[in-house]
């Protein structure tokens, strides 16, 4: 957000305060809360890791709830001591880190709390019984199929329901993209893109474990026309070649509206 983003921000709170006659010291009250709330769930999530924020079980779910439901009473509810919140939000943080490392050491208690994957389509054909398990109808079953990219279901050999309600498809043999190997084609090894430059500052650690160095990346830019990091917004390295992004806001056209 800029500088006039947050000016037009706060004039909207003012007026809000004037209109609404609302209580101005209660109000300001909220801010100091809702920083802390955000920095103890900010804590939270990265011990319980990415999969929290990605990939969510019927386990995480429930968890992202309750410390949702908290975090809102923290913030909202003078009528408790704020504390309890924080404790409540730690236990809740700690109790899914826990569970994360029971369930990897044992597959009962991973079937148990994180579930299973069913198999919703099998060799062509819908398993009702599986549907009638996983709660869903044919129009569900259609619309996961949809969001894949199969529109059309006797294309698909196997469907399967992962445990974090994603649908993973297998298409039939006919209907699957060849791959390099299929047409005989050999390509050479495929490398990772290094970021140097992001948004005109240079990425000084990056650059150094692409075994390149900043007399090299100066060439480089020089060579495309560049005698500075001034509007570049993304430079990247890959297998030893240097791509260039500049920065470019006047030169976009509206097409999806």
């Amino acid at each position: 957000m800029s500088f006039f983003g947050i000016k037009n921000y706060i004039y909207l709170i003012l007026i809000m305060v004037i209109i609404m006659n609302i209580d101005v010291v209660e109000a300001l009250r909220i801010i100091p809360r809702s920083v802390v709330s955000l920095i103890v769930l900010f804590f939270i999530t990265k011990l319980m890791g990415k999969k929290q924020v990605s990939e969510l079980s019927l386990f995480d779910y429930v968890i992202g709830i309750s410390i949702g439901n908290y975090t809102a009473e923290m913030v909202m509810n003078f009528d408790y001591q704020y504390i309890n919140g924080v404790i409540a939000i730690l236990t809740f943080g700690i109790i899914s880190y826990l569970v994360s490392i029971v369930t990897m050491k044992s597959i009962h208690l991973r079937r148990f709390l994180i579930g299973v994957p069913t198999v919703i389509i099998e060799d062509g054909k819908i398993n009702l019984q599986a549907l009638k398990k996983t709660k869903l109808d044919i129009n569900d079953l259609l619309e996961q199929c949809r969001g894949a990219g199969y529109f059309d279901i006797s294309e698909i050999s196997y469907a399967i329901l992962e445990a974090n309600g994603k649908m993973s498809i297998l298409p039939k043999s006919d209907y699957q993209v060849p791959n390099l190997k299929d047409l005989k084609i050999k390509k050479g090894k495929a490398y990772l893109s290094v970021n140097v430059i992001i948004d005109e500052k240079l990425m000084e650690d990056n650059l150094k474990n692409s075994n390149k160095n900043l007399d090299w990346l100066n060439k480089e830019l020089e060579k495309q026309g560049h005698t500075n990091y001034e509007n570049i917004l993304l430079a990247t390295i890959n297998n030893g070649t240097l791509s260039v992004f500049e920065k470019d806001i006047n030169n976009t056209k509206k097409v999806l509206e």
